[in-house]
C-alpha cells in the first residue's frame, strides 16, 4: 500500500504497479465517460461559424469535449504512469467497440410498426462501421501517441516543464488523431471535399491545441492534488513502452 496525504515521492512504474490508490478508478471513469460521449454525441457531425475576416469556418462538433479525454490521458500518464494509463486507453478502446456494437444491433432491429423514430435513431446512432472504423483508430493511435510523448518527455525533462510537455503531446497525439479520423471517415463521402476535410483538420488541430493550453491551470491543479493525496510521482524509467499489452 502506498502512503498518500503527503509529499509525492519519485518511484518507478515497477513500484507503482503493485499499489492500491484512492482515486485512480475516479480519473479512469471519467476518461471512458468522456471518451464514449464525445465519439456518440459529437464525432460526426460539422459545424460552420462565419468568423471576422476569416469567413465560413468548419470544424467538427465534438473539438468542444473530445480534447478533455486527452487532458485526462495527460493526469494518468503524469500522475499514475504510462503502464496504468496503457491499461485505461484499452479499456477506453473496448468500451468503444462495444458501443458500436450495441448501436449496431439496436438500429438494426426492425422496429414496431407503429413507432415513428427509427429514421431519426439511424440519423443518430447509425453510424457506418467505416466511422467506427475510423475513430477507433484514431482514438488508438492518438492516445497512446499522447502517453508515450508525455512520459518520456517527463523522464528528459526530470519532471519539469509540465505544460510544455502537456502541450507538446497533445500536438503529436491530436495532431495524429485529427489527421487519422476526418480522411479515414469521410474522404469521397457526399458534403466532405478534399478542401472541407484539411479545413476540419486543421480547424480541429489548432482549437485542440489551443485547449490544452488554456486549461493548463486546471491540468496543474488536478496533478498537483493527486500527487500529494496519492503519495507519488511516477517516472517510466523502467517501462515497456509497447501499446500492445495491458498489464501493468
Amino acid at each position: 500500500m502506498i502512503e498518500g496525504d503527503g509529499e509525492p515521492r519519485r518511484i518507478s512504474a515497477r513500484e507503482v504497479a503493485s499499489g492500491h490508490f484512492r482515486y485512480f478508478d475516479i480519473v479512469m471513469v471519467a476518461f471512458v465517460v468522456i471518451l464514449l460521449l464525445s465519439n456518440l454525441i459529437g464525432a460526426s457531425k460539422r459545424a460552420e461559424l462565419d468568423l471576422p475576416v476569416i469567413g465560413l469556418w468548419s470544424f467538427g462538433a465534438g473539438v468542444f469535449f473530445f480534447p478533455v479525454s486527452y487532458i485526462v490521458g495527460d493526469v494518468l500518464t503524469e500522475v499514475y504512469g504510462y503502464a496504468r494509463a496503457r491499461r485505461v486507453i484499452w479499456m477506453g478502446f473496448g468500451a468503444l467497440v462495444f458501443m458500436a456494437f450495441m448501436a449496431w444491433v439496436i438500429v438494426s432491429l426492425p422496429p414496431a410498426r407503429s413507432w415513428p423514430g427509427q429514421a431519426s435513431y439511424e440519423a443518430v446512432f447509425g453510424n457506418t462501421w467505416r466511422i467506427v472504423f475510423a475513430s477507433m483508430t484514431a482514438f488508438w493511435a492518438g492516445e497512446f501517441a499522447n502517453s508515450v510523448v508525455l512520459a518520456r518527455m517527463k523522464l528528459l525533462t526530470k519532471g519539469r516543464y509540465l505544460w510544455m510537455r502537456t502541450i507538446g503531446s497533445t500536438i503529436v497525439g491530436q495532431g495524429l488523431d485529427s489527421l487519422l479520423f476526418y480522411p479515414l471517415a469521410f474522404a469521397g463521402t457526399a458534403g466532405w471535399t478534399t478542401d472541407a476535410i484539411v479545413q476540419v483538420v486543421l480547424s480541429q488541430f489548432v482549437l485542440k491545441t489551443l485547449w490544452e493550453a488554456l486549461l493548463t491551470p486546471f491540468t496543474y491543479m488536478v496533478v498537483n492534488f493527486l500527487k500529494r493525496r496519492e503519495g507519488i510521482d511516477v517516472f517510466d524509467d523502467t517501462t515497456n513502452f509497447t501499446p500492445f499489452k495491458a498489464k501493468v
